[in-house]
């Protein structure tokens, strides 16, 4: 039965998981930029060692990173760890882990760009660095979107991942409610909540869309 008391609980979940989120966008977005300079960089060791980066991102489990960065600190290095470090553990891990997602959508979105919009950048006198962010990466934002909205619409579902670290998110707070009264309301109610989390990032992202489309009416 679906009560107050379950709509408020799962309520404070939904913002926890909500920070979750907003957190991993703000530096896995910009970290992300930086791992596709470095891939695409002419300098060999560090373009390969974003390779190995991004390879071994993309291919463990976010679950097992999770678990790296909060208890790597104490068996690597004999760190005692803080209660509040696991939601930083958690920021950290889906940080890193989104960087090496959104760096791949960088760089295809970079390498799609005609080598003659920098060739006529250059014959207007404008620098490389100019050239990239008033000339490139507004053509770039327009064609990554669609790749980045599927990303994004994928972390507000990997936020439930924090779990792991025992972090009171949403669906963790809905595992424990429907436990506590053998009933799967709580997990029904959990995952409406998610469908419209996901409703509301894709208007966002579609207006996004539509405003660096050229091409739209």
């Amino acid at each position: 039965m679906i009560d107050g008391s379950m709509i408020g609980m799962l309520l404070g979940g939904l913002i926890t998981s909500i920070e979750i989120f907003l957190l991993t966008l703000l530096f896995s977005l910009p970290l992300g930029l930086l791992v596709a300079f470095g891939r695409m960089s002419g300098f060999a060791p560090l373009k390969w060692l974003m390779k190995v980066y991004i390879s071994i991102m993309r291919g463990t489990p976010l679950m097992l990173q999770l678990i790296v960065v909060f208890f790597g600190p104490y068996y690597i290095f004999g760190a005692s760890l803080s209660s509040d470090y696991r939601f930083i553990a958690v920021i950290i891990a889906f940080s890193i882990n989104y960087a090496a997602y959104f760096a791949e959508i960088y760089r295809g979105g970079i390498e799609a760009i005609p080598k003659g919009q920098y060739e006529a950048a250059q014959v207007l006198g404008y620098g490389k660095v100019q050239t990239f962010f008033i000339i490139i990466l507004p053509q770039v934002f327009r064609i990554i979107i669609p790749s980045v909205t599927n990303e994004v619409i994928t972390l507000v579902k990997d936020t439930s991942l924090s779990f792991v670290l025992a972090i009171p998110e949403m669906f963790t707070i809905a595992k424990q409610i429907a436990a506590a009264d053998a009933s799967i309301v709580a997990l029904l109610v959990a995952g409406v909540f998610y469908y419209v989390f996901n409703v509301v990032v894709a208007f966002v992202m579609a207006r996004l869309e539509r405003r660096y489309n050229y091409y739209s009416n």
